[in-house]
């Protein structure tokens, strides 16, 4: 998360060096964000239990312990949401500490980092259970499945260290408490760090992208390249519905890319310079105030979609895996006759679904 430069009111919208600022968000955001703090409260913590609950069934394989972690990512970034409708409230005041402010700064970039990195490896998941099906359910899934887990929460963390160790909270020229705002007084040098940065987060980005796009890509082609005749009695032969399931799994995981994460990285860097405004050598740019606001604003909306990608998390899953679609089906029966929850139904969902562990299309 890079702070943003706002712009201050007494200044001219000719003013080259004049603070960007996009005023609708200080309406659009609280709104916005106040839906997204219910829904993606209520459809996480809710995912956590249905996990949980398949995890005492002895249901956990690789691909769910992908969806816990990218679940903790999400409600991390849920959690930080009271404090930043806040902030759009009070028009981009901080009223509180300036580490709360780093903290919540850097559970936005954490969840956008690792809901991006475990989306990828759950495509990568499945690109192999597709292709591979006998290799991907004979090995030890569990044991790659928190190794990989591992590395992602450490290469995310390590990259979130940069938000923890410096102030966060900078006064404008309106005397305002800014949170992850203001670059005003800072050296061309210290920009140009800031702007080294921010290249390599959205080029590592496009990186990511690209993989997830390839891997998906090619899980179609495997998936419709067979053929309609095969032998039921073949090892690759798999069901019309496992099919289409497995197909809308990987649409799934391409929209909330297309929607989510796209477009602030296509925006993110030509407007971090807009926003840094370096004056000499690499990094300088001649943009007028016009081409700075449009910039800004754009960076705006990007910022908005991707708090998005925490209430598209659950659409996922419920395409990622048959037994958890059961599951919260069988759940919402019992609930709505008014019938207490018991473990009994994980152990039931799980004993119906043992034909279906072998197909990666339903795992």
């Amino acid at each position: 998360m890079l702070k943003t430069q706002q712009k201050h009111v007494g200044n001219t919208s000719n003013d080259s060096t004049a603070f960007l600022d996009s005023e609708f968000r200080y309406t659009l955001f609280p709104v916005f964000y106040s839906i997204v703090f219910i829904l993606g409260l209520t459809a996480n913590s809710y995912v956590l239990f249905v996990l949980h609950r398949l995890r005492e069934a002895q249901t956990m394989n690789e691909i769910r312990i992908y969806m816990t972690n990218l679940t903790v990512a999400d409600l991390l970034f849920v959690c930080a949401l009271p404090f930043w409708i806040d902030y759009f409230l009070r028009r981009g005041n901080w009223k509180y500490s300036d580490i709360l402010c780093r903290v919540s700064g850097t559970f936005f970039f954490i969840n956008t980092y690792c809901s991006v990195l475990f989306l990828t490896a759950i495509s990568v998941y499945r690109y192999w259970a597709v292709t591979c099906p006998l290799d991907a359910t004979s090995s030890n899934c569990w044991r790659r499945g928190a190794l990989i887990s591992t590395m992602i929460w450490v290469l995310t963390l390590s990259f979130s260290v940069v938000y923890l160790v410096k102030p966060a909270v900078n006064k404008d020229q309106a005397n305002v408490n800014r949170c992850f705002e203001g670059y005003h007084e800072d050296s061309d040098d210290s920009k140009r760090l800031v702007a080294i940065t921010h290249l390599v987060i959205v080029s590592c980005f496009f990186l990511v992208f690209f993989i997830v796009v390839a891997c998906n890509l090619l899980i179609a082609r495997a998936l419709l390249i067979q053929s309609p005749s095969q032998a039921l009695g073949s090892v690759s032969a798999k069901p019309r519905g496992v099919e289409r399931q497995a197909l809308q799994m990987l649409c799934v995981v391409v929209v909330v890319f297309i929607v989510c994460f796209l477009p602030h990285h296509l925006v993110q860097y030509p407007w971090t310079l807009a926003v840094l405004q370096i004056q000499e050598g690499w990094g300088s740019t001649g943009w007028n105030y016009t081409t700075r606001h449009w910039l800004n604003d754009a960076h705006q909306i990007t910022l908005m979609l991707m708090g998005l990608n925490c209430l598209l998390d659950p659409v996922v899953y419920c395409f990622a895996t048959r037994r958890f679609r059961l599951y919260i089906k069988d759940h919402l029966k019992r609930v709505g006759k008014g019938r207490h929850f018991s473990d009994t139904i994980a152990t039931h969902i799980s004993m119906t679904s043992q034909g279906l562990h072998n197909e990666p299309g339903a795992s």
